[in-house]
């Protein structure tokens, strides 16, 4: 029997109206809140939401300028986000829950366990931006990115190839760029089934902030390290849940070294997991794997299921 899953929206104090995925669980089981990445919403965490343990209660949220979400007011940081998260919590009464952030969303929820640990029982990262952020560099006079121009203001990310090149596609609602991009970035390993891939490409099309997504991912830093566009704010010491780190090793979005940044700057409290096999979308790659890891993660007390094995 397929999980029902139902789409909701609700008023903040702000002035923005969020949009949620619902997917009730048992009455007292653990809330786990699922934050999405840059180019989604809610809407691509649909495999996951269908698979996890019933027992589990799951609100997937629309970031303002994703999917049914506003974006009355445009964001400066991740951290924006993160207190955006705080008043969504507020506003459905939410008192202490697990999180997971996907790519982009794995900042939001890093800052966000940051600013009120007492908050977040346990944090997992899905192919997550690094604690130190995800550089983006200005256009060389070649057409590729220059290395040693690493950009730094919102004006520099709106003026890039890049940024003109999907901002474009997006206006023509181009749905084969989008495809295109997607099986070349996300899908380099496997492809969503067919009907799932067109509402995807339907969601893509939904955001309306990516250059100040690229100016927010370029500037985070929790880190305790200082990097061209931002000094490091050393936020990740303010984290207290057990982090759990999932990764694929054919993640062409995040790199290895990413990821070695992001579990060196959290220490031992990360607990790194490499999928095989994978790209940047383990919800479609590795599903099973993904489900398992989080259920072990959630419901047995923030344990890996390769720390369970071990133990």
């Amino acid at each position: 029997m397929t999980a029902k899953i139902t789409l909701k929206q609700v008023q903040l104090p702000n002035g923005e109206t969020i949009g949620y995925r619902e997917r009730e669980g048992s009455p007292d089981g653990p809330l786990l809140v699922l934050v999405h990445g840059n180019m989604n919403s809610s809407q691509h965490w649909d495999l996951l939401l269908e698979q996890l343990d019933a027992r589990l209660r799951l609100l997937a949220v629309d970031l303002p300028g994703f999917g049914i979400s506003s974006y009355n007011r445009p964001i400066s940081g991740l951290g924006d986000y993160a207190e955006q998260l705080e008043l969504f919590a507020d506003a459905l009464g939410l008192t202490s829950f697990s999180l997971i952030g996907w790519s982009m969303g794995g900042g939001v929820v890093m800052q966000y366990a940051a600013d009120h640990p007492e908050r977040v029982e346990r944090l997992i990262l899905l192919s997550s931006v690094s604690t130190r952020g995800y550089p983006f560099f200005a256009d060389g006079a070649d057409g590729q990115p220059d290395l040693s121009r690493r950009l730094r203001t919102a004006e520099e990310a709106r003026a890039l190839s890049r940024t003109r090149m999907i901002d474009g596609a997006a206006e023509r609602r181009d749905r084969e760029f989008m495809r295109w991009l997607f099986d070349a970035a996300v899908y380099n390993v496997g492809k969503p089934p067919a009907e799932r891939y067109e509402t995807y490409i339907d969601d893509i099309l939904t955001q309306r902030n990516l250059a100040d997504i690229y100016h927010a991912l370029n500037t985070f830093n929790i880190s305790g390290t200082d990097h061209d566009a931002a000094p490091g704010s050393g936020d990740v010491d303010r984290i207290q849940a057990p982090v759990l780190v999932i990764w694929g090793k054919q993640d062409l979005v995040i790199q290895e070294w990413m990821t070695r940044e992001l579990v060196n700057d959290l220490g031992p409290r990360a607990t790194l997991v490499e999928l095989e096999a994978c790209g940047h979308s383990a919800l479609v790659d590795a599903l099973p794997a993904l489900t398992s890891e989080v259920e072990r993660f959630v419901l047995g007390g923030g344990k890996s299921a390769a720390e369970e094995v071990s133990a």
